[in-house]
């Protein structure tokens, strides 16, 4: 957590829409993670490292140097590796990347889709039609993870639907 807080805080990240430490965020995710029926202490670091390498001047091999290799992949397999394209390009070819990781780490995607989605759509309705339709194209494709967040994500998905629709 201190590693986490650190590098988001040395680049001064906070949550978009509210403008809290950003740290909240994975703190947040790990939670959720540790609702699923199964998970390894490795997924609940990861849940506080997933947004490092992709956001923060960390480096795969800083988290390889401090937490080891294991951590190290999975925090690479969060990490989102779509450079190419328009961002509908980019997200569809996430979307596809994300069905080959490990289904230990579609469970940590699962819980940082879930607090992500919850802001997006409490503060930005416009752009939460954008997301949603990224999250559901996600949700086709990455199906190994815990099934109870699974279906938690698909129904979060499908309330903010009906949501955004009586607006």
């Amino acid at each position: 957590m201190a590693f986490a807080t650190e590098a988001h805080g040395r680049v001064g990240q906070v949550r978009k829409y509210t403008g809290e430490p950003y740290i909240n965020h994975p703190i947040e995710v790990m939670g959720i993670v540790r609702t699923a029926a199964r998970y390894t202490d490795v997924m609940l670091a990861a849940a506080l490292l997933h947004d490092t390498i992709e956001d923060t001047t960390v480096t795969r091999d800083d988290v390889e140097r401090e937490f080891g290799s294991d951590l190290a992949d999975m925090v690479m397999e969060l990490t989102d590796q779509s450079t190419a394209g328009n961002r509908a390009k980019r997200k569809a070819a996430e979307a596809v990347r994300l069905s080959t990781i490990s289904a230990e780490a579609q469970t940590v995607k699962l819980a940082d889709l879930i607090s992500n989605s919850a802001s997006i759509i409490e503060y930005d309705p416009r752009f939460a039609r954008v997301y949603l339709r990224e999250k559901s194209q996600i949700l086709e494709l990455m199906t190994a993870g815990d099934p109870g967040l699974y279906t938690r994500a698909v129904a979060q998905l499908d309330a903010a639907r009906k949501l955004l629709d009586r607006r």
